[in-house]
């Protein structure tokens, strides 16, 4: 006979009759969640290129900009998220954004910073021998270059992202992380494991469709390994 588990009031850790029941909840706070949690690595991303392409040029610039993307990153979460409640309000979802969006630069800047650092001197040499501009050097060189270094932090700064969300339903906001205040209140333990087991695959899930980006962004890294 299949056993149980039981939660310490002889609660069963999961009811799955309320799962069933709830599937369309689901939904709608996994889309809330989504767009909490990658909105910000979009914009952190449009950020960080910027930043870490003017501490490329201009090398005195990426220490005051990697100090405070770092300093942003050591405030508590939850303190951040209270901080902005006094600008945005309650049931504003840049309650959660902005400070989000902070959190990502803290990863991605060194990440682009890195990328850009490491297209050989002899590349860029080469591109402008050719008629390329700094522009065009950038797009079509430096950036694709530096792709894996960068996916490498969009990847940490996304499943970070996701984790942090939950965070963000104490202050009005959070998707999934309704269900575990809601199992925290109520003492039921089932809306808590299933927020834990829809977190964790939306991280997966993410982690997948950016490494599948990166090899689609870097053809030439599988021919690479094919012809070694």
């Amino acid at each position: 006979m299949a056993v149980m588990a039981m939660a310490g009031d002889g609660e069963p850790l999961v009811r799955w009759n309320w799962i069933t029941g709830h599937v369309g909840d689901f939904a709608d706070m996994t889309g809330q969640h989504l767009y909490l949690a990658l909105l910000p690595v979009v914009l952190g991303l449009l950020i960080s290129i910027p930043l870490g392409v003017a501490s490329i040029r201009w090398s005195w610039l990426y220490a005051p900009v990697f100090a405070g993307a770092n300093l942003l990153y050591a405030v508590p979460s939850l303190a951040l998220f209270m901080l902005m409640l006094d600008l945005t309000g309650l049931n504003s979802a840049l309650t959660a954004i902005v400070p989000l969006t902070g959190y990502t630069l803290a990863v991605l800047v060194p990440n682009v910073v890195d990328g850009l650092r490491q297209v050989p001197d002899s590349v860029r040499q080469a591109a402008t021998a050719v008629g390329f501009g700094p522009w065009r050097r950038l797009i079509q060189v430096e950036l694709p270059i530096a792709v894996p270094v960068i996916m490498a932090g969009l990847r940490v700064a996304t499943v970070s992202s996701i984790s942090l969300v939950s965070v963000a339903v104490l202050v009005g906001q959070g998707g999934l992380g309704q269900l575990f205040t809601d199992g925290a209140q109520r003492e039921f333990p089932t809306p808590i494991i299933a927020g834990i087991v829809l977190t964790i695959l939306l991280a997966f899930a993410a982690d997948l469709v950016l490494v599948l980006a990166q090899r689609l962004l870097t053809p030439w890294a599988r021919t690479r390994r094919r012809t070694a």
